[in-house]
């Protein structure tokens, strides 16, 4: 019987310079009794159906992020996973996979890696890029660890500019940068039917 298709799943997350930041937003943000739904949710799992083992590790500290501690917890899931894995890295995941991947060679062979709405460094609009997830001069290493990498990210981003797609494009010459003209902001769309089309794309390839 053929092995399901993996698919490794980092959520976002927010990162502050400080505990009295970190603070001033608990006792500031706004909340909502409402379900919030998410393309990387339930809809993931039924637009891949049956042939997907999605994977999703709940990062540590999520509101208060670290890069240290996420990369421990990260390689907790490596011997779980085989060779043609997918991975995808949603906005803070995102630039979590980018630096991991430009600093380490993976010890499986990943079929795809999707960098959705990544942030390249710390312009953002209203939030602060620390907590040790800073990239490094030389990104190389993410392309030669991927078969195939994307780079997604949405013109009306209120949170990542689109202007970061730029700079990995420079940084990553070799991969497929994908700019929308709307994904209602941050990604904070309930659907996605374009990454289900590409990962089902490089599914076929020879």
């Amino acid at each position: 019987m053929k092995k399901k298709t993996q698919l490794l799943i980092l959520h976002g997350g927010m990162t502050f310079k400080n505990k009295e930041e970190y603070l001033h937003y608990l006792k500031t943000r706004e909340v909502t009794i409402e379900k919030k739904t998410n393309w990387a949710g339930e809809y993931l799992d039924k637009r891949l159906g049956k042939n997907f083992q999605i994977i999703r590790p709940r990062m540590p500290l999520v509101e208060n992020a670290k890069y240290s501690d996420w990369k421990i917890h990260f390689e907790r899931y490596l011997p779980c996973l085989r060779d043609g894995s997918i991975l995808i890295g949603n906005s803070l995941g995102g630039i979590f996979l980018a630096k991991y991947l430009s600093e380490h060679t993976f010890p499986k062979k990943i079929l795809s890696t999707y960098l959705v709405c990544a942030p390249f460094d710390n312009t953002l609009t209203g939030e602060d890029l620390v907590g040790g997830f800073t990239l490094g001069s030389d990104l190389s290493l993410l392309e030669k660890n991927s078969k195939n990498l994307y780079l997604l990210f949405s013109k009306d981003d209120d949170i990542v500019p689109v202007s970061h797609a730029e700079k990995y494009r420079k940084e990553l010459p070799s991969a497929q940068v994908i700019v929308y003209e709307s994904k209602n902001g941050h990604f904070d769309v309930p659907t996605f039917p374009e990454i289900i089309k590409i990962i089902k794309k490089d599914l076929n390839q020879p």
